[in-house]
């Protein structure tokens, strides 16, 4: 399963097998770690989304030696596209699993899946729901989802806040300010990230904790014996005193 989840700060994405133990995690990709391949803010919305599918998807063939076979979609163009078996070995292949998340047209979990399947993830979807699609008339228009998956829409509205409120832009956008990204600079903000995963999607080797190392814990000290009888005789005193 391609298990995709959302919290305030981090998309999750992970591939899982089912065992009578337990789910086993075969590969797992976070927005925490886009910042390395040069997205260093919005690590929650549609474009992000993507990029975690994509990261997903890259890592997990390199895993299992598919990368060179299925590359995927290599120039984000928001076409539908669908895994071919090329040679002996087969694309790998999951099913979405999306918990609790909406499944509304348009809702970031399908810019996960969308990453993965220009990934080279083998994972059976439609583009009904994908932003583009026209309910009405059953049109799927690729330009559009290219448009979201690349910022636009991200740029255009910094640009409008840019414009008529400078203080809304400074509140809602100080990330991308911190950062110097500026609405022009969105599209090719993604569009490198998007190269820079595919040249090294490993994840990153974890920092070793110091000998010394003690988690932080937030429970109260146990008191020792003679303290408890000093806080009791404190109490007291306290209360005669009122009395």
């Amino acid at each position: 399963r391609l298990i995709v989840r959302f919290t305030n700060k981090v998309i999750i994405a992970q591939v899982a097998y089912a065992t009578i133990e337990g789910d086993k995690i075969v590969c797992d990709a976070r927005s925490s770690e886009l910042p390395r391949y040069g997205i260093k803010a919005g690590l929650t919305n549609y474009p992000a989304s993507y990029a975690v599918g994509l990261l997903l998807a890259r890592r997990l063939n390199q895993k299992y030696g598919l990368d060179e076979t299925y590359t995927g979609v290599e120039a984000v163009d928001g076409e539908e596209y669908f895994v071919e078996k090329e040679g002996e070995r087969g694309a790998f292949y999951c099913v979405l699993d999306t918990g609790l998340s909406k499944t509304s047209s348009g809702a970031r979990i399908f810019g996960v899946l969308k990453g993965a399947v220009d990934g080279g993830l083998d994972i059976p979807h439609s583009s009904k729901r994908f932003p583009g699609y026209n309910m009405e008339s059953g049109d799927y228009d690729a330009g559009a989802h290219r448009a979201r998956i690349l910022g636009a829409h991200v740029g255009s509205y910094m640009q409008t806040l840019l414009d008529e409120d400078e203080d809304a832009y400074k509140r809602q956008f100080a990330v991308y300010k911190k950062e110097g990204i500026m609405p022009d600079m969105i599209e090719e903000m993604y569009t490198k990230a998007h190269a820079a995963i595919r040249a090294d999607p490993v994840a990153s080797a974890k920092k070793e904790k110091p000998d010394d190392y003690k988690p932080k814990s937030y429970k109260r000290q146990r008191m020792s014996l003679q303290q408890r009888k000093g806080r009791v005789a404190q109490q007291k005193d306290a209360f005669l005193a009122l009395h």
